[in-house]
């Protein structure tokens, strides 16, 4: 691509990402030396149940190719594999090359990749995505961004340092099809609801299965002691690991602590992100924590379920999540309220009975609060049909994408600190600049744990990088 080719395609196609002020992020070579028609070279780390809808998000992308599968469940790996081959011989090609990878680190080293996309248990992000920078390798990573707080600063170090290009998956943020987090949001960073009083967040809830854990033989098809990777060591159980007949089926390493940290960060990442993007928090966040919650115990799942957080923003702003609550996020205000969601389809079984007043997923107290937003807006949102798209155009342009690096960490911090207050049970204060919390050792030593060996740790990795 040159010079003029280039500048006319960024013009063309997504010139609002100046918006976040990042140009000229990436120095390197834009695309791998043998890359096919010029498109980039995308990897797929994590074909399960959001490895696949993340991997097919891609494979619709005419600027990008998927050249590489990689996952420690062969069965999975194989079958994503095939989908890929499917897809192109689908478009009319009759040799199909996609590699199989069980080490992440093998495709890490392959030059002619550009891009990877990390969809593995939450406790692997952080280590894959941090490697997969220092390799040179632009990033689409599942939200949450990471596991703890510690991988969230360490990632968003290496991103910028090494000079790539990171999106998270909060698709959220873009158009696609959840359009009312963009409209609502806009809608009050504008002033639409006059000062902003009362967030209330709704992220649903995982009930106790009622089974208690019990050891299992590890299928032969699955490398289940490289998969606990950071994670403590333990014993195989299904329920806390995937489903082995199907790649649809929701995991249970999502209900355990070990791999991830509850609704709190699963769904919390999604609706936090949103709320501060809205608040102009998204380098922010709360200062004062108070959060409780019930543990599941005795069970084959351990992560949080009935929960109560409030936590204290700037300009005396308060937002609550509470598992009674509607998922979604309502915004209240001097002068009303707007409510946006997903739509009216129950995002857990669990969720609370969700009401059905007009457009489920965008109302307000005045319908003019949503009114289109005229020239004279003083915030608008970059333009982003499409979340998958936007990444590779962000690439190809060279400049951050909708949900940057930086923004992401913040969004992760929050909603890790609200776990942490969970954990602690008490009323905690948090230092947005340093990335801590004030005079407290406690709550400090769970923003970030140390894995079962240096092999996993990103502490060594960095080392090892002279980061």
């Amino acid at each position: 691509m040159n010079h003029a080719t280039r500048r006319e395609f960024i013009k063309s196609t997504i010139g609002a990402g100046a918006f976040f002020g990042m140009p000229g992020i990436f120095t390197g070579s834009l695309f791998a030396a043998d890359a096919p028609n010029k498109r980039i070279q995308v990897a797929q780390i994590g074909c399960g149940r959001m490895g696949r809808a993340d991997m097919d998000g891609v494979l619709k992308q005419s600027k990008a190719r998927v050249v590489a599968v990689c996952d420690l469940d062969s069965r999975r790996a194989g079958l994503a594999r095939d989908a890929v081959v499917k897809f192109y011989q689908k478009k009319g090609e009759s040799a199909v090359d996609v590699k199989i990878h069980s080490d992440y680190r093998e495709l890490l080293a392959r030059p002619d990749i550009d891009a990877v996309v990390v969809s593995t248990p939450d406790h692997w992000h952080g280590l894959i995505a941090i490697e997969a920078a220092l390799a040179g390798k632009h990033l689409y990573v599942q939200k949450p961004l990471t596991y703890d707080v510690a991988e969230s600063i360490a990632l968003r170090k290496v991103v910028r340092a090494r000079k790539v290009i990171l999106q998270t998956g909060s698709q959220q943020r873009s158009e696609g099809p959840f359009p009312a987090f963009r409209a609502a949001s806009e809608a009050v960073r504008n002033g639409r609801i006059g000062k902003v009083k009362t967030l209330h967040i709704g992220i649903g809830i995982d009930k106790p299965s009622g089974k208690k854990p019990a050891a299992m033989p590890v299928p032969a098809t699955f490398d289940f002691k490289r998969w606990l990777g950071p994670a403590p060591e333990q014993e195989y159980m299904e329920g806390r690991v995937h489903p082995q007949n199907s790649v649809d089926g929701r995991p249970g390493w999502i209900t355990t602590e070990d791999f991830g940290l509850g609704m709190i960060t699963n769904w919390g990442a999604h609706h936090i992100d949103i709320a501060q993007w809205a608040l102009g928090q998204e380098l922010g966040g709360p200062s004062i924590i108070d959060a409780k919650a019930d543990f599941m115990k005795n069970d084959v799942w351990t992560v949080h379920h009935n929960y109560h957080v409030e936590m204290l923003y700037p300009d005396d702003i308060t937002v609550i999540l509470d598992n009674s609550f509607e998922n979604g996020i309502r915004f209240e205000g001097e002068e009303g309220w707007i409510f946006c969601a997903r739509g009216g389809a129950a995002v857990t079984a669990s969720d609370p009975t969700k009401p059905d007043k007009g457009n489920a997923s965008l109302r307000a107290s005045d319908p003019k609060l949503l009114a289109k937003l005229d020239a004279s807006a003083k915030h608008r949102w970059p333009r982003s049909k499409d979340h998958y798209g936007n990444w590779i155009d962000s690439i190809i342009a060279n400049t951050d994408p909708i949900a940057p690096v930086d923004q992401a960490a913040r969004s992760l911090q929050t909603c890790a600190a609200a776990w942490i207050g969970m954990k602690l049970g008490r009323k905690l204060t948090w230092d947005v600049a340093s990335e801590s919390f004030k005079d407290d050792a406690d709550a400090n030593a769970l923003c970030g744990r140390r894995p079962r060996s240096a092999e996993f740790d990103f502490r060594e990795v960095l080392k090892k990088a002279g980061i």
